[in-house]
């Protein structure tokens, strides 16, 4: 009877550690509204500073950043797990180089500010997430 206890006691401690590997969560950086929602603000602020004639929308744009936060919020991350995230200097480095390379892909040149002005009112015009969060 003893040896039974024992069975169904591994049993569960094996189920128990299933279902919280089944649970775990994602690396924050692999969570994909997260950092798309990140890079897209990253592109507006990079317009927004190469780009006289197009400027920052400041409260949408905190207020996005909020609803990526609650979004992560909801999925169970702690407060101090998305500080980690936001505040982890080479995420930040490795996000800044792909919303740098995306810009390039659709046309921004580095020290043209008019091809930035130009990628700048095409996301306006298609009301993209970029787009939105400058005017």
């Amino acid at each position: 009877m003893k040896l039974t206890a024992v069975i169904f006691g591994v049993a569960a401690i094996a189920i128990a550690g299933l279902a919280g590997a089944a649970s775990a969560k994602p690396a924050l950086k692999d969570v994909a509204a997260v950092r798309e929602g990140i890079i897209a603000t990253g592109m507006a602020y990079e317009i927004t500073q190469k780009c006289s004639s197009i400027s920052p929308r400041y409260f949408r744009a905190i207020g996005y950043l909020n609803t990526l936060k609650s979004h992560a919020t909801s999925l169970g991350y702690t407060d101090s797990e998305i500080d980690a995230y936001t505040d982890d200097k080479t995420e930040e480095n490795r996000l800044k180089g792909i919303a740098r390379s995306r810009l390039a892909d659709l046309g921004a040149v580095e020290g043209d500010a008019a091809s930035f002005c130009t990628v700048g009112r095409a996301e306006i015009a298609k009301n993209s997430v970029i787009g939105q969060l400058m005017r």
